[in-house]
């Protein structure tokens, strides 16, 4: 059987060498190599949600991290805060305080005060925060009670009374000073 396959493999043998490849082969061979070789672009839908998930992370991380990090404005209480009457009635006092206060201030400039005089205001005007404070407290811990309130409404009455009263007696020396023609009071 041997010795006939190879007969007939040498008898056929041009039949073989005929089989030879189409003109190009060699170069259509060459370029499906290159193509298999070269990386597709594909559109990753995986990926793109991969990298939306960490950025929708980060954004939540940075966002947690602000509001840890960030102190809370603590809403200061007042009268005003109770009502808006008591808002109207605190704005105008606190506005009259304020202008009596620059007031003391053009007093002070034109020399009608003299600096134990200023020192004894700073020290009123210390105690009178001090209490206006422990108002604050007790507003806070009883924001509904009207003594409470009427405290407060007393107190900026009296600091405004102090102040007017101030204010009258220099302008009294201004006055009188300014009749005389006094140099120094």
């Amino acid at each position: 059987m041997k010795d006939e396959l190879e007969r007939l493999i040498l008898n056929n043998q041009h039949s073989f060498q005929n089989e030879e490849p189409l003109e190009g082969h060699f170069e259509r061979f060459e370029a499906r190599l290159q193509k298999a070789s070269k990386p597709t672009r594909k559109f990753d839908f995986q990926m793109v949600l991969k990298v939306a998930a960490i950025v929708v992370f980060a954004l939540l991380v940075v966002n947690q991290a602000r509001i840890w990090l960030t102190p809370e404005k603590k809403e200061t209480l007042s009268l005003g805060s109770i009502s808006p009457e008591y808002r109207e009635v605190e704005f105008y006092y606190t506005n009259a305080i304020q202008a009596d206060i620059k007031q003391l201030d053009v007093f002070e400039k034109e020399g009608l005060i003299t600096e134990s005089e200023q020192q004894m205001m700073l020290k009123e005007q210390k105690e009178f925060d001090q209490m206006y404070q422990k108002l604050i407290e007790d507003l806070k811990a009883n924001p509904d009670d009207e003594r409470v309130i009427n405290a407060m409404l007393e107190y900026y009455q009296s600091r405004i009374n102090v102040l007017s009263l101030v204010i009258n007696k220099l302008k009294e020396v201004k006055q009188h000073k300014r009749l005389h023609n006094e140099i120094d009071i």
